[in-house]
């Protein structure tokens, strides 16, 4: 097996330069770096030479956590192009995966017999024989939480998977799940993917106090919500050429409200008269959060690794975060 302990770091360190600063997961004790590639766009807008463009920029940039899933890329695409930009370098960074979406002719959920399945073919897609992180990609209600911890805890004691997650779970449901996994002596998840951002706040209420308590790791995917956030988007004017919100009539639909746009005009001229931008706040604001491990960013170009590595930067201050909930929540 390659060596699993060479994606590790030394948590809460920085290096020189823009390299991103890096956090534990949850209680898995495995660190990552806090700002991560999100790889949905891998297989799918990219191809491989442009994937490979961008994860060779991340392992220069210094990201270790490369978040990718089965269905990503028409259905494996992402974690194919992903293995072949990686290839030894595997070895150094933390590679995450999912599982549980439909990739066709019945083949989803949460079954063990399926999750086995979907472990075998993922490893294989990515060229590796373990994953250091696997996430449950959305809840099962056709199979019993205690078939797929238990499978999953068997897969963590085989050796194929170093820590388990789950995304879009409710928190009530995590609670549970966690509660069921300590009374079997199962591996327990480590980290909830859930969409957070100042614009989808939703989790606040319940799941960040869950992960809080359970000591889970928190990742927020959308965390600029499909590009609104990134200071590229101004009330008034035409969407830019090529851009993801742009070609998505469905994002628009959800985050080009005459609401959003208010808040995120507020919200550029308050970061501005703090000198920094609003992608800046973007990152930093969700970091703000002790229970955020790593932010999930994807990119379709290298340069816009560097953006969000150096936009992660900022430390907010008690009457800044004060400032930005009277924005969000006007």
């Amino acid at each position: 097996m390659t060596n699993p302990e060479a994606g590790a770091h030394a948590a809460g360190t920085q290096a020189a330069g823009s390299t991103p600063a890096h956090r534990t997961l949850g209680h898995s004790g495995l660190s990552v770096s806090a700002v991560g590639l999100g790889c949905n766009n891998f297989g799918g807008r990219l191809d491989q030479t442009a994937t490979t463009a961008v994860v060779r920029r991340a392992l220069d940039a210094g990201i270790t956590l490369f978040d990718t899933a089965d269905i990503y890329g028409n259905r494996g695409g992402s974690e194919e192009m992903l293995g072949r930009a990686l290839g030894p370098e595997r070895r150094n960074i933390i590679l995450a995966s999912k599982f549980g979406m439909d990739m066709g002719d019945g083949q989803q959920g949460a079954r063990p017999e399926y999750i086995r399945q979907a472990l075998e073919a993922s490893l294989r897609r990515l060229g590796t024989d373990y994953l250091d992180l696997y996430q449950l990609h959305r809840p099962d209600p056709q199979t019993p939480i205690e078939d797929t911890l238990g499978t999953l805890n068997d897969l963590v004691q085989q050796g194929l998977v170093r820590a388990v997650g789950v995304s879009n779970m409710p928190a009530a449901d995590v609670r549970a799940a966690d509660a069921l996994a300590r009374q079997h002596g199962w591996a327990r998840f480590t980290s909830c993917q859930d969409e957070h951002s100042l614009l989808v706040r939703d989790i606040e209420t319940d799941l960040i106090p869950a992960a809080r308590d359970l000591n889970l790791g928190l990742l927020p995917y959308f965390p600029l919500a499909s590009g609104l956030l990134t200071g590229k988007y101004h009330a008034g004017q035409p969407l830019p050429d090529g851009a993801r919100i742009t070609g998505s009539q469905g994002a628009q639909d959800r985050y080009l409200t005459p609401q959003n746009w208010t808040v995120v005009e507020n919200l550029r001229t308050f970061a501005q008269a703090q000198g920094h931008t609003l992608l800046e706040l973007a990152f930093s604001w969700l970091l703000s959060f002790p229970e955020t491990s790593s932010v999930i960013a994807g990119a379709t170009r290298p340069e816009q690794i560097d953006a969000n590595v150096a936009a992660a930067t900022w430390t907010l201050s008690a009457d800044e975060r004060a400032e930005v909930d009277r924005i969000t929540r006007a």
